[in-house]
């Protein structure tokens, strides 16, 4: 089974092949992909988070079909010492609720298990737009480079089979990340 690697060099390979399989997600009692990947690696995973309600910007919330309130759980995410990634997830209030996702620790295998105990399975698929472009202020003062320097994004759009949207995590990536995708050829 495919797994992320951390090379020599540092650089950190997200195999998203993989990485959102319950089994990846909860291996040796990860409380998520990211922890789970690294601690695969090799690497030494750990995160700050906050959690709080708010607005999401008008782009997820089209996604989310959620024009009101939502949850949001901002994440800093670090390899030891070093930060490796900005995460920030918007979750509709009543999955939240309903998954129990409003505290900080949201136990073995993260939030993607807990929605999938409440009904709100994601288990079919997950889209992924990767996009290169300029840092933030704040990004940039966090991953200490210079401001629009270009940084990683990836948006996670979290899909139930029956369709609807119950997650949209915003992941900025550090420099020193190869992403790794398949696609069928059929």
């Amino acid at each position: 089974m495919a797994s992320n690697t951390i090379g020599v060099d540092g650089v950190i390979t997200r195999d998203a092949r993989s990485r959102y399989r319950t089994a990846q997600r909860e291996e040796n009692g990860a409380h998520g992909a990211y922890e789970g990947e690294l601690r695969r690696g090799g690497g030494s995973p750990r995160s700050d988070v906050t959690v709080s309600r708010g607005t999401a910007p008008a782009d997820v919330a089209e996604l989310l079909g959620e024009q009101g309130e939502v949850v949001i759980r901002a994440r800093r995410m670090y390899n030891g010492d070093k930060l490796v990634q900005l995460a920030d997830t918007f979750i509709p209030v009543d999955v939240a609720q309903a998954a129990g996702i409003e505290q900080v620790d949201t136990g073995v295998g993260g939030i993607i298990s807990r929605m999938r105990e409440a009904g709100f399975d994601q288990g079919q698929e997950a889209t992924e737009d990767v996009q290169l472009r300029p840092s933030t202020a704040a990004e940039a003062e966090a991953f200490g480079l210079q401001p629009g320097e270009p940084v990683l994004s990836i948006t996670h759009i979290g899909t139930t089979g029956e369709g609807r949207v119950v997650e949209v995590t915003r992941h900025t990536l550090s420099p020193g990340w190869k992403l790794r995708y398949s696609v069928p050829l059929v």
